[in-house]
């Protein structure tokens, strides 16, 4: 460390220090709990009392600088020396089991991890039986030392992460460095999107130059405002193409897709949307400040000419003003609930019914312009056939919400009984409608199950809005809401009607909800010849022949009786509820298939369109798969098909916490038991599993539990955490070390796909262009 560094460090941590000690100079017990922001107070107490050297009860700035000056630069053997004497609560010289158990059930407090106190004395045996080499019934120093050795990645960081505030800002991070959108990388990997932005801008100026010219006649204000208004005729047609969502899923399966942004068709929609508010704006203004010159020399006012008919401006009996100041008011307010804080802060609702009134603002734009229904009359019959066919699609058919599951973190499973016209590819979307939870309304959702999954549609809801929320509600609390009889005496008649054409409701539609009992989610997984898990797991091979019954039965709901549910969870329902689905619609994830080298990015829920796609992978894999007549020994052909060009899948899952990954646990849990012992170019699908709330290994209040949960996972052949054989990483992805792995592969061009919150996809955008990976963004 430079002798400028270690001042500017002196001075950090001075002026830290002043800003949470009290009028004594000094950091008490308590002062010292809210600058660390630790969650469990051992870890506090601990490292309070090692940095109060004197025992007086509060920490000085020496002592402070002593103890910090020993955890940011000291060496290894000092940072050991500190956390043994973390460890080593009673001070003997040594850990015994009770001081480590105490320490580790402190580090699952601080990792925010909820093990069962068998798991936590296993976890504490295995690393007191690995770190005791002479079987002394203690650990000593040396012991630790050896033991941590076998973690050199851990040994190079060693600290306390809660006091990184500590640490002044690297320097070189206030450099100011070249910006993203400015690099050639940025302009390599955005070729089309860029292309296709950059002829968009130049329509524009030439649409508006040419009505600019045409209208040169009126002066500079007139001028502005029909070049302006020749824009809008543009923009407002050209907003309804990128919302062909029927013809937009056609064109990602045809040559187009490689050479137009099809999969950008969401953000070039929101950019359309805000040129559309700024030329109104300018085009507005423009009117009025002529408005105002004319009302200087001729017989109207301003006020006339702005809010009534008088002045006879308008093909449509002088209504161009005021159909104009209704259009501005509608574009502003449009335009206001369309934005990320209105969407994202659970009113998803106010955004959806503002946004209907495109069709006021269609209606308008034909009375407000005389040649706007020219620019309108082909791209506006197209998206009306497209809202015909949606309506008829949705109608058609028996679709029947058949079963619920309510899991973590207010997520709600729904089993919708799917039609056999019904067809669509790994990661596609519906706009579903459920009657009971709001007439009028249509919500997006990715499907979850696999195109191979012929009686079913999955859906995973999150709760996040108003209709989310009532959607849980009302699963919740089904004495209430699901058995009434008005509901049950309409379903059930159109029931007996279908079942008449259709065959009897099977056990096959059964066991394909997901139970979160005991962190287990059966789901179902199809294969070559049908469903694995279509009756009871639980039942004998001879049980298995007779299938459940229905689980209601139509003679005890005539009589006005509720129905008779076998035995489940409370949080798993059967039930019969009708809704309607429009779609699918193709997203950027059908580019998977196509793909050689995949690699999966889901943050928490945005697992939902890669589970239909692995459940649909691993299914075509098990075409490939053989396995030995006399030995359970497997192993795979490496057969490249039109169908999958894959070669290898990399599946990273980030949540934030434990409970999180219940929603799909058991899922990769059986695609981890599909793989194939032996394959030909090395496993086919990695999985890597993080958890955000966990603290990392290179922390001291987390190095313990991580080292024993390491070592638990080598002897059990599986995580504590998941149940899963792939190790649960704690922490975020170090996005730069995991990619340059990936380049390193070698198993074709990589192809990123993400699903998850925006602010995470811009770092690993960032990354893709780094590394020149294709990037692919999940959009609604």
């Amino acid at each position: 460390m430079s002798v400028d560094e270690d001042a500017r460090w002196l001075e950090w941590v001075t002026k830290q220090f002043e800003s949470i000690a009290g009028d004594d100079k000094e950091i008490n017990l308590n002062e010292f709990k809210t600058a660390l922001k630790v969650r469990e107070s051992f870890f506090a107490e601990r490292f309070f009392s090692l940095f109060d050297s004197d025992s007086s009860g509060s920490i000085s700035l020496e002592e402070l600088l002593k103890a910090l000056n020993l955890l940011i630069h000291g060496n290894e053997t000092d940072k050991l020396r500190f956390l043994f004497q973390v460890y080593d609560v009673d001070g003997s010289g040594s850990i015994d089991p009770d001081e480590l158990k105490t320490v580790l059930k402190s580090c699952l407090c601080e990792s925010a991890i909820s093990l069962p106190e068998e798991k936590l004395d296993d976890l504490t045996l295995v690393l007191f039986e690995s770190a005791d080499k002479d079987n002394s019934g203690s650990i000593t120093f040396e012991e630790l030392k050896a033991e941590l050795e076998n973690f050199p990645e851990v040994m190079e960081n060693l600290t306390i992460s809660a006091a990184n505030w500590l640490k002044p800002p690297d320097a070189d991070q206030k450099k100011n460095k070249t910006p993203r959108y400015l690099t050639l990388t940025y302009w390599q990997n955005n070729s089309r999107k860029l292309l296709f932005l950059c002829s968009y801008a130049l329509l524009n100026l030439l649409l508006f130059i040419g009505a600019v010219l045409h209208h040169s006649y009126g002066g500079g204000w007139f001028m502005l405002a029909k070049g302006c208004g020749q824009c809008l005729n543009f923009n407002c047609t050209f907003i309804v193409v990128l919302m062909l969502r029927r013809c937009l899923t056609w064109l990602r399966a045809t040559w187009v897709v490689r050479v137009l942004p099809l999969d950008q068709n969401i953000l070039l929609h929101q950019i359309v949307g805000y040129a559309i508010l700024c030329f109104t704006v300018v085009h507005t203004a423009a009117h009025v400040a002529n408005f105002a010159w004319m009302s200087r020399r001729g017989e109207f006012g301003l006020w006339e000419y702005l809010l009534t008919t008088r002045p006879g401006i308008g093909w449509v009996k002088g209504t161009a003003s005021l159909t104009g100041v209704v259009l501005q008011l509608l574009v502003f307010l449009m335009v206001f609930c369309s934005s990320t804080f209105v969407r994202r802060s659970g009113h998803f609702e106010v955004f959806y019914w503002t946004h209907l009134s495109y069709i006021w603002v269609w209606i308008l734009l034909i009375i407000h312009c005389a040649n706007f229904w020219k620019w309108f009359v082909v791209p506006g019959l197209v998206f009306l056939l497209e809202k015909i066919i949606g309506v008829a699609v949705s109608r058609m058919g028996g679709l029947y919400i058949v079963e619920v599951n309510l899991l973590p973190s207010k997520v709600t499973h729904l089993v919708i009984r799917r039609p056999q016209v019904f067809h669509f590819k790994p990661g596609d979307y519906i706009y579903i409608n459920i009657p009971e939870i709001a007439k009028y309304e249509w919500h997006p959702f990715t499907i979850s199950s696999a195109p191979e999954q012929s009686e079913t549609l999955w859906l995973h809801v999150r709760s996040m809005g108003q209709w989310t929320n009532r959607l849980y509600e009302y699963f919740r609390q089904p004495e209430s809401q699901m058995f009434r009889q008005k509901i049950l005496s309409s379903n059930l008649r159109k029931r007996r009607q279908q079942e008449e054409r259709e065959k009897t409701f099977s056990s096959d539609s059964y066991g394909t909800v997901a139970y979160n009992q005991d962190r287990s989610i059966q789901l179902m997984m199809f294969c070559q010849n049908g469903p694995l898990s279509g009756t009871d797991p639980n039942m004998e091979s001879g049980d298995q022949k007779n299938p459940r019954p229905p689980l209601d039965q139509p003679e005890s709901a005539e009589r006005g009786e509720a129905p008779q549910l076998r035995e489940v969870p409370a949080n798993h329902l059967f039930c019969y509820i009708k809704c309607y689905v429009d779609g699918p619609y193709g997203t950027p994830t059908r580019q998977i298939f196509a793909s050689e080298h995949a690699v999966l990015i889901g943050a928490g829920i945005g697992i939902t369109p890669f589970a239909s796609i692995l459940q649909s992978i691993m299914y075509r894999y098990h075409m490939r798969k053989h396995n030995c007549p006399s030995c359970s020994y497997s192993w795979c052909e490496n057969i490249k098909d039109n169908d999958m060009k894959l070669r290898k899948v990399d599946f990273i899952w980030i949540n934030r916490d434990q409970k999180s990954f219940e929603w799909f646990v058991s899922l990769l849990t059986k695609l981890e038991l599909e793989q194939a012992d032996e394959e030909p170019d090395g496993r086919f699908l990695e999985m890597h599993m993080y958890m955000t709330s966990a603290l990392g290994k290179n922390d001291m209040k987390a190095i313990g539990l991580q080292m024993a949960l390491d070592l638990l996972a080598k002897k059990e052949k599986k995580d504590s955490i998941t149940g899963l054989r792939t190790r649960t990483q704690p922490g975020r992805p170090q996005w730069e070390k995991v990619f340059q792995k990936l380049s390193e592969e070698n198993k074709g061009k990589v192809h990123v796909f993400y699903c998850g919150a925006p602010s995470l996809a811009k770092a690993i955008k960032h990354q893709c262009e780094r590394f020149g990976f294709k990037f692919y963004k999940e959009n609604f």
